[in-house]
């Protein structure tokens, strides 16, 4: 069943390059409206745990050192479909491969430091966002 809230990282690389506002405003304007966000950083730990799911895969260290290499915005947000069009407004993993007018395209240095995380389904939407706000956070 969908739902109609997403989640999303603004990642270290889109923060160090100064590009927070132009992809909190670029999301603002696709028609989202932000139900929980903070600005803050993910320990060693956290990083871990949130990309278990990843812990097999040669690039899981490289991952977990990048998403603790400095400050992410975390944000749970709301739309009609809110999964599906959000991966599309970010674009494809590699900005090489994003569309024209994509969050990647713009924003993204390369694949592994591609600007922005969006939850694939709505099942991961939901656990990602509880992995990173209270309920008395979310509203």
């Amino acid at each position: 069943m969908a739902t109609n809230r997403t989640f999303t990282m603004l990642k270290p690389d889109a923060i160090e390059n100064g590009h927070m506002g132009k992809i909190l405003d670029m999301i603002i304007q696709a028609g989202f409206t932000i139900k929980a966000m903070k600005y803050t950083t993910l320990s060693t730990e956290q990083a871990k745990k949130f990309y278990e799911v990843h812990a097999e895969r040669p690039f899981y260290g490289e991952l977990v050192d990048y998403m603790t290499s400095g400050p992410i915005v975390a944000a749970i947000l709301e739309k009609e479909n809110a999964v599906a069009d959000f991966r599309t407004l970010i674009g494809a993993t590699d900005p090489a491969e994003a569309a024209e007018g994509t969050i990647r395209k713009y924003y993204a240095e390369s694949k592994g430091r591609n600007a922005v995380h969006g939850s694939d389904s709505d099942e991961n939407a939901e656990i990602e966002g509880k992995f990173h706000f209270a309920a008395s956070e979310i509203f």
